[in-house]
Order: structure tokens, then C-alpha cells, then sequence
């Protein structure tokens, strides 16, 4: 390779390795060029595959600071370079390495750190990055809904008994609804539960006593 090739080679590496999340190496000796593009296929959404040679790749690494991968250059090398989620790259390729034994992963780099083979695969046993925030949005959701249950029904609640209240003093006046009060307080007393699933009587006329209360009280401001 003339030496100006050589050098537009190692600047593109170099960029590719720079501009990537994360490298996975791979060796693929064996596969059909109709394989190959299978792979590139599977992972285009995430990583793009190229087939390097060694030597320049080792100096496009060291240009780009990344280290600790002389050892998994050797044999005939391709790279994943990803631009993507490095998690659906790494199934991408475990996946088809399943399939297709000829595909040997040899390590890699993430964020500039170096990954032995069993690191990448267990990156490709994690959830994805959407699956994730799909999870955590469902989580949020759920604890929203379970808050506005808990502060909306007590709501719901008292709204039910002053309307029944009005209703109540409207229809009997304040004399029926005190007695019902007393009977109302015994048992929330004896059975706070019971106090909510009360009969409707006896919610309205506790609500009724309510009123009364307060129409004395306004009627002694009055003389």
C-alpha cells in the first residue's frame, strides 16, 4: 500500500475509533462475503463493520489513545465500530457468532476502557438502553397513579359527605341529623373501616350534625 494510502487509512481509524463508543474486534475467517454482509446488515442500526488491517489499525488505536489491543490484533481482523447502543451491538454479534461459529469475538473497547471477550458477552446479556427507560417510565407511572389514588380518594370522600350534608339539613334539619351523628361516631369508634362503608343514612345524617353545629354557631354571632 503506497504511503499516502497508508496515512488517508490510518486518519479514517483513527477518526472511526475516536468518534466510536466502543470497538468490538473479531476475527472472521471462514465466513462468505454473503455472511459477512448478513452481519453488517444485523448491526447496521448500531455499529458499522469493516475488515482492517493490523498493523495500521494498531497505529490508528494509539493515535486515537486507545491501548491494550496488540494482543487481539492478530489473524485476519474485523472491527465493530459503534455509534450506537454498544448493548445491541454486543447482541448483535453474540447472536450471530451463535449462529454462525465462524465469527470469533476478541475483545474490544468501551468508553477507552479495554473488554475481554466473557465482558462483551455479559454487555450483551444486559437490557437494552430502551428497555431500560421503558421500565423506569412504567415505574414512574405506576407510583404517580398509586400517589393520586391516595391523596384523590379521602378527597372523594369528604366531598361525598358535605354534599350529603346539604342535602340532609334540606330535608330534615338539624334535629335528625344529631342523633344520627352520635350513632355515626359509635361506630367509626368500635371500627374505623366500618365508618367507610357506613350506609348512606347514616353518612348523611352524620353530615347533617355537622351543619346544625355550624348553623348555631353562625346564629349566636347574629345576636
Amino acid at each position: 500500500m503506497a504511503t499516502a494510502a497508508k496515512a488517508a487509512a490510518i486518519a479514517e481509524l483513527t477518526e472511526q475509533f475516536r468518534n466510536s463508543g466502543a470497538a468490538v474486534l473479531t476475527e472472521y475467517r471462514g465466513l462468505t462475503v454473503a455472511q459477512l454482509t448478513e452481519l453488517r446488515g444485523s448491526i447496521r442500526e448500531h455499529a458499522t463493520y469493516s475488515v482492517v488491517k493490523n498493523t495500521l489499525t494498531k497505529l490508528a488505536a494509539n493515535e486515537a489513545g486507545v491501548t491494550d489491543l496488540d494482543e487481539q490484533l492478530q489473524g485476519p481482523t474485523a472491527i465493530a465500530f459503534v455509534t450506537g447502543d454498544p448493548v445491541e451491538a454486543a447482541k448483535g454479534l453474540r447472536d450471530f457468532a451463535k449462529a454462525n461459529p465462524a465469527l470469533v469475538i476478541k475483545g474490544g473497547v468501551l468508553d477507552g476502557k479495554p473488554l475481554t471477550t466473557a465482558e462483551i458477552t455479559k454487555l450483551a446479556d444486559l437490557e437494552s438502553r430502551e428497555t431500560l427507560l421503558a421500565k423506569l417510565a412504567g415505574a414512574m407511572n405506576a407510583s404517580l397513579t398509586n400517589a393520586v389514588y391516595l391523596f384523590a380518594a379521602p378527597l372523594s370522600q369528604t366531598a361525598r359527605v358535605v354534599e350529603a350534608l346539604r342535602a340532609k339539613v334540606e330535608q330534615e334539619g338539624p334535629q335528625a341529623g344529631a342523633a344520627a351523628d352520635a350513632a355515626a361516631a359509635e361506630t367509626a369508634e368500635a371500627d374505623p373501616a366500618a365508618a367507610d362503608e357506613a350506609p348512606a343514612e347514616t353518612v348523611e345524617a352524620a353530615a347533617a350534625a355537622d351543619e346544625a353545629t355550624t348553623d348555631v354557631a353562625e346564629g349566636g354571632d347574629d345576636s
